[in-house]
């Protein structure tokens, strides 16, 4: 019989303790805390156009965009969590001596071949049981395109947005995204395969 790994967990104050003074950002599941990836210049220009974009239209409202360094902290039923979002639109927020919020109105992950699997998955799904979450917006590095998940009285609905053209009505916070200021000077090139970059 092979023996159970057993996984030292650290407390939630911990975690927020050592986030403060970590050269390097990590994510926390219920005790355990995983280390933040890099990410391409080409999703940093996403995220920062996206957040400028909100920014600007949201001055003077009361609703306010916060950068990749602000973590969510989520109450599931059978753990905390705490995220680092690209994006997020907070309209409730947390005191500003905290280091995380707790109630946003809209997150943005911009996507990538590597974080797929947990943005369009295991994120979502955490996601998508925030009370006060209207607007959950994955952003494609490699062409204009984006998957919304918009809570409806019915649920989350899924809509698609692709081309420069397009604009995303975020009537939840009274602004829209056009997607040619989202990629505005993003070159679209195929992310390379991680064989060919180890």
């Amino acid at each position: 019989m092979s023996a159970v790994p057993k996984w030292n967990l650290i407390s939630i104050d911990d975690y927020l303790a050592g986030e403060l003074v970590s050269p390097i950002k990590h994510e926390y599941l219920g005790g355990v805390v995983y280390a933040m990836a890099g990410a391409r210049n080409a999703h940093n220009l996403i995220a920062s156009n996206t957040l400028v974009a909100l920014g600007s239209r949201l001055r003077g409202k009361r609703c306010r965009p916060y950068n990749s360094d602000t973590k969510l902290r989520l109450r599931l039923p059978h753990q905390v969590r705490f995220y680092y979002p690209d994006v997020s639109v907070i309209c409730r927020p947390n005191s500003q001596s905290d280091s995380f919020q707790d109630e946003p109105a809209v997150l943005v992950e911009v996507i990538s071949n590597r974080t797929r699997r947990i943005d369009e998955g295991e994120k979502k799904d955490a996601y998508l049981t925030i009370p006060s979450l209207c607007v959950y917006v994955l952003v494609e590095q490699e062409t204009p395109a984006v998957v919304v998940f918009r809570r409806t009285e019915h649920g989350f609905v899924r809509e698609i947005h692709q081309g420069l053209e397009a604009v995303i009505p975020l009537r939840e916070i009274d602004v829209e995204l056009p997607l040619a200021e989202v990629y505005d000077e993003v070159e679209f090139t195929p992310e390379p395969n991680e064989d060919e970059t180890a």
